[in-house]
């Protein structure tokens, strides 16, 4: 008969929920049968082989309890990570108590009589101590000597409940083999009575459990480490939105610049997170009204994620920021960060657009590194603005910017991005990047119909919003009024 493991069969695949309900029905049939094998055993406890089949019934009792348990959790699927108010991962055992392995370990068996002080030791238990076959067993008296002084109380209980009390054993302690090896023991076993309800002898059965313990370890020290995981990921992921909308503009519709005025742009801005929601990046936007009446627009993205990642974004959009309030104009403004990223130690790399509008002759005078331009929307069509040259922040040192002029109407509209906007597929960036500018393009006359900024700003939202986006990213939307 061929073997049911062939290899012109496919490998097996992870059962499903109704496969699973099966074979935790069958485990609790085979439980129900195995415990009227061992009701059927009987027998009054003199014969050693009823014994040895009762004790292998219970051992057998107790694996498939675990088996079972471990059935159920495979029904309920692997443990989930923490919810974001702190809930603990659950455990794999958390509600069953100590896993244990679902195969026997290798049995052995004893009997130590204590009327004649005599041992009787299977070949088997022989072999898990590590014991010479020919050396005689060790007695009840002697058995301590070769448990590690920690586990001695233990045993000394199990031993002395069972021989004064009449108490069954079941428990496990560590033996130390003759090779050096300590291996690890788990011992159920009962009481002999002789006619007079006396103790006359204890046998047992032993059972080397060291793998199962091993495994079990490293079951626990790997949802120990998976739950450290999971903590350090939240906190981090805590730290970056933290950092984030520490620095990111406080509004989601139209901006009103202060001075209470409606003033000579309407601005609206948005940022998107990425569909898997954990990873937050270093992209920004922001408007910032300047002294003498000019307003300052900027979005950009330092690569990376996380908490670091987002610090250094808030400190480079704060020196964007103070450079602007000082009067530096959008070229000389790229050059210095870009010493500013040099000087910082911490190798980065940046995109940034950074355009200063003065209204008095609606002039646009702007700037980038490495970021896509600023697209320009009139009269229902639109058109990519010519670029200026410039290089990604901190990756010319030395590196000097250009910039670029604009002179705008009343009624254009400026859509400023990141890349993550129109960049869905790592892979193919510079395609998909080309064709989300056609996109954008595309929505112009949408886009000339639109009441607001903040309309405009929800278009381009429910067009680019789509859950695939792999990266996280900004848009920022003004229009001239005046």
């Amino acid at each position: 008969m061929p073997s049911h493991l062939s290899a012109d069969r496919p490998a097996a695949q992870p059962p499903g929920g109704g496969s699973v309900d099966a074979l935790i029905s069958q485990t609790r049939r085979l439980k129900g049968d195995v415990d009227a094998v061992r009701r059927d055993a009987g027998g009054d406890g003199s014969d050693p082989g009823d014994r040895w089949q009762r004790a292998l019934c219970d051992l057998a009792l107790h694996q498939l309890d675990d088996l079972d348990a471990h059935l159920a959790q495979l029904r309920e699927g692997p443990p989930t990570p923490p919810a974001a108010d702190g809930a603990a991962l659950p455990r794999a055992a958390a509600a069953a108590g100590p896993w244990r392995g679902s195969l026997l370990s290798r049995v052995g068996s004893a009997e130590w009589n204590l009327l004649t002080d005599e041992a009787v030791w299977s070949a088997e238990l022989y072999r898990i101590l590590g014991r010479d076959p020919a050396a005689p067993p060790l007695t009840l008296d002697e058995l301590p000597s070769v448990v590690p002084e920690e586990d001695r109380p233990k045993l000394t209980a199990m031993v002395t409940g069972c021989l004064v009390d009449g108490r069954p054993i079941d428990g496990e302690f560590r033996v130390a083999r003759p090779d050096g090896e300590v291996r690890t023991v788990h011992m159920m076993g009962e009481p002999v009575l002789d006619a007079d309800g006396g103790t006359a002898a204890m046998w047992a059965v032993l059972r080397d459990v060291s793998a199962l313990r091993r495994s079990e370890r490293t079951v626990s020290e790997t949802l120990d480490s998976l739950q450290r995981h999971h903590d350090r990921a939240q906190t981090e992921h805590r730290v970056a939105v933290e950092a984030q909308e520490a620095v990111l503009p406080p509004w989601r519709g139209a901006l009103r610049l202060p001075h209470g005025e409606p003033g000579p742009l309407d601005v609206a801005g948005r940022y998107l997170p990425a569909a898997s929601g954990s990873m937050i990046g270093g992209d920004w936007y922001d408007a910032l009204e300047l002294p003498g009446g000019a307003t300052l627009l900027s979005v950009g993205d330092l690569t990376g994620h996380g908490p670091t990642v987002t610090s250094s974004m808030a400190m480079l959009l704060g020196a964007l920021r103070g450079m602007a309030m000082a009067g530096t104009r959008p070229g000389p403004l790229m050059t210095l960060l870009n010493q500013m990223l040099e000087a910082t130690g911490r190798p980065a790399l940046a995109s940034a657009l950074c355009c200063q509008y003065r209204p008095g002759k609606r002039t646009l005078t702007w700037a980038q590194a490495g970021h896509p331009a600023p697209l320009l929307f009139r009269d229902g069509t639109g058109r990519r603005l010519d670029t200026p040259r410039g290089a990604l922040l901190g990756a010319a040192p030395g590196g000097s910017y250009g910039h670029a002029e604009e002179i705008l109407r009343e009624g254009d509209l400026l859509l400023l991005h990141t890349d993550g906007l129109v960049t869905g597929d790592p892979g193919r960036a510079g395609d998909a990047g080309a064709a989300g500018t056609g996109r954008l393009l595309a929505l112009a006359a949408r886009l000339d119909e639109a009441r607001d900024a903040a309309d405009c700003v929800r278009l381009v939202v429910k067009e680019f919003g789509a859950a695939e986006r792999q990266d996280d990213a900004c848009v920022l939307v003004a229009r001239v009024t005046s």
